[in-house]
């Protein structure tokens, strides 16, 4: 395995046909164009590809953000036959050493808030923080795995410099959401340490049941977003129990 910075029009165009293959689009869609990889890149932002032998798995595409001296990742993606194999991770370590040479301290991206495995793989593998929840981000999309859904999203900010991970929670703190028959119940929150649960498959349940797919993202949105405009923060997230929302340290529980 192995990653590099893209190099010409063919790896150019090896990224736009993966990410739309991965995003299942339409033959006549992208994800992202030639053109804007192609600007990307002539203009020192990130675009990077890695192999597996000679096939490519993964690509990755970012751009500097000079209002807080960040770099934003702005898509990742893996091919399906090589998920299992850590192409993501090994993405984003290249990333964090382009950008560390390049004197950048930090990294920034989006994802959406009900993907379980995307949750811990950002915020307990990398140990990234989530600081804001975006209700209809980027508004409708149109690829396969988004078509009909709204675009909430976590944004999440990764420091390159610190040592510490988010660790697994500790304390069996009760769920602020609820499953019963298939019909979802919101817990109201007092302000202690508690769990915002998610599907385990979110995937799965879209195509198996779209309306339950529809009320888990209204009860996320609704509890998640709201603890964090009132002040909470994501301290720590579990792949059992979901997003452990508390109050900071200094502020007390409410």
């Amino acid at each position: 395995m192995s990653v590099r910075e893209a190099a010409g029009l063919a790896d150019l165009e090896a990224i736009a046909a993966l990410f739309n293959r991965v995003w299942d689009g339409a033959p006549d869609s992208s994800q992202i164009t030639v053109a804007l990889l192609r600007a990307f890149s002539m203009t020192g932002n990130y675009v990077a590809v890695a192999f597996v032998g000679e096939h490519l798995a993964g690509a990755a595409v970012g751009f500097l953000a000079p209002h807080n001296g960040s770099l934003h990742s702005h898509i990742t993606g893996v091919e399906a036959k090589y998920r299992a194999q850590q192409i993501g991770y090994l993405l984003k370590c290249h990333q964090r050493d382009w950008a560390l040479g390049r004197g950048i301290g930090s990294i920034t991206w989006t994802f959406d808030p009900l993907v379980r495995r995307n949750a811990y793989f950002n915020l307990v593998k990398l140990g990234a923080r989530a600081t804001d929840y975006l209700p209809d981000c980027y508004g409708p999309m149109h690829d396969g795995l988004n078509r009909g859904e709204a675009s909430d999203r976590l944004f999440v900010e990764w420091d390159l410099l610190s040592p510490a991970a988010v660790g697994p929670p500790e304390g069996d703190h009760r769920p602020l959401i609820t499953v019963r028959d298939d019909a979802l119940r919101v817990v109201p929150w007092t302000g202690g340490p508690a769990f915002v649960p998610v599907p385990e498959d979110i995937e799965r349940v879209r195509v198996e049941n779209p309306l339950l797919a529809r009320a888990w993202r209204a009860r996320v949105r609704d509890v998640l977003a709201g603890a964090l405009a009132g002040g909470a923060e994501i301290a720590a997230f579990d792949r059992r129990h979901g997003y452990l929302i508390t109050y900071p340290a200094k502020t007390g529980e409410r």
